[in-house]
């Protein structure tokens, strides 16, 4: 019931929407090019049954996750994008300006490679609220991967736009599923550290 309602909502705003093949209405900006998607319990369901067969990535920026949290299953952080050396203000945006990861591809490959994993293998992103990691999806797609995952609610999920947590990322997403996530970071799969 509640994707018949966004996807009404959706269509009254006339933002653009793609049906993904799990029943949800995607906008414009969480779509990907292989349009391969899970919800967040699809993927943490994926990551505990084939452990060893998948690459789960949380591609948020490392300052996200040590002050929001990182999945307890994620195999690593990569982020997509990354503060410049020298921050830059975005005053469209009222924070400070992110830039491409140059190194996210060759650092997602040598991931895969120390899991003993060939490029074919699955691979999970999950940002935010879902664009980073369909733009991360859709870089690896470029690359040739050719079984990338977009986790479109995300880690925190989508913004509640009324209600009493109008303003807040309560309406879908990793944390909100309750699947399991920590504050306490592991070094081996922190960006920068490996």
């Amino acid at each position: 019931m509640r994707s018949v309602i966004l996807a009404a909502l959706l269509i009254v705003l006339g933002i653009p929407t793609l049906h993904a093949a799990d029943g949800h209405d995607l906008p414009k900006a969480k779509q990907t090019k292989l349009g391969l998607y899970l919800t967040p319990q699809e993927a943490f369901d994926k990551v505990s049954a084939e452990a060893d067969k998948v690459l789960f990535l949380d591609v948020r920026t490392p300052a996200e996750v040590i002050y929001v949290g990182m999945p307890s299953a994620a195999d690593a952080n990569i982020p997509y994008m990354v503060q410049p050396d020298f921050p830059v203000w975005d005053e469209t945006r009222s924070t400070f300006k992110l830039e491409p990861n140059p190194d996210f591809v060759s650092d997602v490959r040598v991931r895969l490679e120390r899991k003993g994993l060939k490029p074919d293998a699955e691979v999970i992103v999950m940002c935010r609220s879902g664009d980073r990691s369909a733009a991360a999806a859709n870089i690896l797609a470029e690359a040739g991967f050719t079984k990338v995952y977009s986790i479109p609610e995300g880690f925190e999920g989508d913004m509640a736009k009324d209600g009493p947590n109008a303003g807040t990322r309560s309406v879908n997403g990793w944390k909100n599923a309750k699947l399991p996530w920590t504050y306490r970071l592991d070094r081996q799969k922190m960006y920068g550290l490996q």
